[in-house]
């Protein structure tokens, strides 16, 4: 794993932290393990995404 040098802090609803380290509690899995996997899968998806949309990009820029 790589050495983790910077923070991010975020505001939410206590409810919703309060569930969402109970679920994790449950899954024996650390809290912020989960945020940094969410975030990777939403990077990932985000890059396939725009990747898949460039082609389209530079079509309708050749058109014009």
């Amino acid at each position: 794993m790589t050495k983790k040098d910077v923070g991010l802090r975020i505001r939410l609803d206590r409810d919703l932290r309060d569930e969402f380290v109970a679920a994790c509690q449950v899954h024996d899995r650390p809290a912020a393990q989960v945020i940094r996997e969410f975030m990777r899968e939403y990077v990932r998806e985000r890059v396939a995404s725009s990747a898949a949309r460039t082609p389209q990009r530079e079509a309708r820029g050749n058109e014009e």
